[in-house]
């Protein structure tokens, strides 16, 4: 019994990444798309039900794409409004259109929009609004000193302090970003700000360095080098130089931080600060799916303290976390509680209850904006639908690879596809890519293999390991005995082999 596709299934598929088509492809090539990955898909061939159930869902998700787009009003009505369009009642886009030319010049218009809000995207603006409530008077009033005060027998609650921050990325290279950030504060009365410029360069496929600049009311201008060294692939580096300028003089600071990965969700730190508020600190983070875990001890001048702090999150919708923390060191004590929501698709709400001797009660609430968002929990769906996938292609790529050998054609030997920062990066690969060799062995047909111009995360097999970043797919591949190796852009065409996607082994 073949399974209905849910409404966000249909809405988050591309139709011609799925066919690997190209948006202009012809009708004898769609129907070769489909009927190849019908025969791949088909679930009578396979008697596992869990292979079976996923074979059926793929099955029917491609039979879907190729109903659409094999019909001239309905592929046009989708390219312009993808799958909701299709479901209005009464085709009320076509009338509207008239015909499939139109439709087609209105996308085209809408594309070019699209692409210039991506471009906007690449900036990754980020902003903080934090505000303090004063409630002391709550829990500690002063009734005696303030018997014949006009109003005395109602609390006196008040905004103390505010603090608003903003920052923009832009990439100007494959290596280098420009980073711009702003912030403004206040408390009891007393307020300044700040703007800093950072320059950002990839200096190798282990680290990166970077150039700040800043500049405020309340202090005089800031210089500062920033350094990040992968140690081994579980233990990073990273030193920070600063040189403040002031009335007083020029007061240098520099703070090292030692990492080491103790497991998956487990980072120890151990950081030493010197010159501004000379310290040293140890911590242990823990962060899983539900919770996030921080145990702290630092001794330093002026302050020394204790920290232990536990967050839980909820697996909902709205991403409800709730938190609580304690500290206690030579400044006194202080314990915190809280909670935060999301409001809207770009906002968090959350406000946290701060109780300490001798500082008293105060209540912050703050809202953060962020252009982009966490996308884990569709990371991990889409990774376990590629998965499946993986596994019903097994057989056909076993097929596949005999009929290349065969003939000494066309064998993937390794494919990687996600962010790369250097090509010769092999540790990094690990982290930041997938291994998509399967997949692409899978469309491997004639000795030849040939991607459409459009993002790869959408082809069978596959999945986008780092939402909004760039990605490319690097192969290596051998072709009548001979090894190639060819790395592309995530949205570009790839058409192999190519004699000048040969090594060359001479010498």
């Amino acid at each position: 019994m073949a399974t209905a596709l849910s409404e966000e299934e249909l809405d988050n598929e591309d139709y011609y990444s799925l066919l690997n088509v190209r948006r202009e492809a012809s009708s004898e090539e769609l129907k070769a798309a489909y009927r190849r990955l019908c025969m791949l898909y088909h679930p009578d061939k396979h008697r596992d039900p869990e292979l079976k159930s996923q074979a059926e869902r793929l099955f029917n998700l491609v039979h879907q794409a190729y109903e659409v787009l094999s019909d001239p009003q309905t592929r046009a009505i989708y390219d312009i409004y993808g799958q909701r369009g299709l479901e209005m009642e009464g085709w009320e886009v076509v009338e509207r259109r008239r015909t499939p030319a139109e439709i087609r010049e209105e996308y085209e218009r809408l594309q070019r929009e699209r692409e210039e809000r991506r471009l906007q995207q690449r900036t990754n603006p980020k902003g903080t609004i934090s505000v303090g409530v004063d409630a002391t008077d709550l829990f500690d009033r002063y009734d005696e000193e303030y018997e014949d005060v006009s109003g005395s027998g109602f609390p006196q609650i008040e905004i103390n302090k505010m603090h608003i921050s903003q920052s923009i990325e832009a990439p100007l290279t494959a290596t280098d970003t420009a980073i711009l950030s702003g912030s403004l504060s206040t408390q009891n009365g007393n307020g300044g700000g700040s703007i800093n410029f950072a320059l950002r360069r990839v200096t190798s496929a282990k680290g990166w360095g970077e150039l700040e600049f800043g500049a405020g009311d309340l202090q005089g201008p800031l210089f500062g080098l920033k350094l990040f060294r992968n140690l081994t692939p579980r233990c990073f580096v990273t030193t920070n130089c600063a040189l403040q300028f002031s009335s007083r003089g020029i007061r240098p600071g520099l703070t090292t931080v030692l990492a080491r990965n103790l497991d998956k969700n487990t980072v120890g730190y151990l950081q030493w600060r010197w010159g501004i508020q000379s310290a040293m600190n140890t911590s242990i983070v823990r962060d899983t799916k539900t919770s996030h875990f921080t145990v702290a001890l630092q001794l330093g001048i002026p302050h020394s303290f204790a920290l232990i702090s536990y967050q839980h999150k909820f697996q909902d919708d709205d991403q409800t976390r709730v938190k609580g923390s304690l500290k206690a060191g030579f400044f006194g004590t202080v314990v915190e509680y809280g909670a935060e929501r999301k409001i809207s698709r770009h906002s968090v709400l959350g406000a946290v209850v701060s109780i300490g001797v001798p500082q008293g009660v105060s209540l912050k609430v703050k809202e953060l904006e962020k252009q982009r968002e966490s996308a884990a929990s569709d990371i991990l769906q889409k990774q376990q639908e590629a998965e499946a996938a993986v596994r019903l292609m097994q057989e056909s790529v076993r097929r596949i690879i005999e009929a290349e050998e065969s003939k000494m054609g066309l064998i993937i030997v390794n494919a990687w596809y996600g962010k790369f920062v250097n090509d010769k990066s092999k540790k990094n690969e690990k982290v930041k890519v997938i291994d998509v060799t399967v997949p692409l062995q899978c469309l491997v047909k004639d000795s030849k293999l040939i991607l459409t111009e459009a993002s790869k995360a959408g082809l069978p097999g596959f999945y986008d390991p780092c939402v909004g970043e760039e990605k490319n797919l690097k192969v290596l591949y051998q072709f009548r005995g001979v090894l190639h190796q060819v790395m592309v852009l995530d949205s570009e065409a790839l058409r192999i082999p190519k004699q000048s996607h040969r090594i060359d082994t001479d010498g």
